[in-house]
């Protein structure tokens, strides 16, 4: 009875093991690249339209819970935190104070709304709730 014990706890450590460290790889795929946006959610002007000349760009920075990155326009930076599959970020702020229309309102905006992300197809996505709000491809 004993060795079925010891056993059972042996798979069930592996199989807790195995899991973390599949999370932990998929979170570092955030930290390895800069992201750009290519999608985003709500408004009804054309995503063109809104990043005209730059297009939002967001960086995880490891081990500081902090992104940074550009709005289209501005530079900004802010803290992250994440837990599984979710996540929420401070209100950003900016190094810069330049008006380059409404897409950096929107930007900023649709980021204080998401609250989980996933990776698909090489892609990061933040959604709220189950609708994608924002998807973003690797800058490399």
């Amino acid at each position: 009875m004993k060795k079925h014990t010891l056993l059972l706890i042996a798979i069930l450590s592996l199989f807790v093991v195995s899991c973390t460290t599949n999370m932990m790889a998929k979170n570092d795929k955030m930290y390895d690249n800069a992201w750009e946006l290519e999608y985003i959610t709500g408004p009804r002007i054309a995503f063109q339209g809104l990043f005209p000349d730059r297009k939002p760009v967001i960086k995880f920075t490891r081990n500081s819970n902090m992104v940074n990155g550009n709005s289209g326009c501005n530079g900004y930076s802010t803290k992250f935190t994440m837990n599984g599959k979710m996540i929420s970020f401070a209100d950003p702020e900016m190094s810069t104070m330049m008006y380059c229309g409404d897409g950096e309102n929107v930007f900023r905006k649709t980021m204080k709304q998401v609250d989980r992300y996933r990776m698909t197809d090489g892609k990061l996505e933040f959604l709220m709730g189950d609708v994608v709000m924002m998807r973003f491809k690797p800058t490399m």
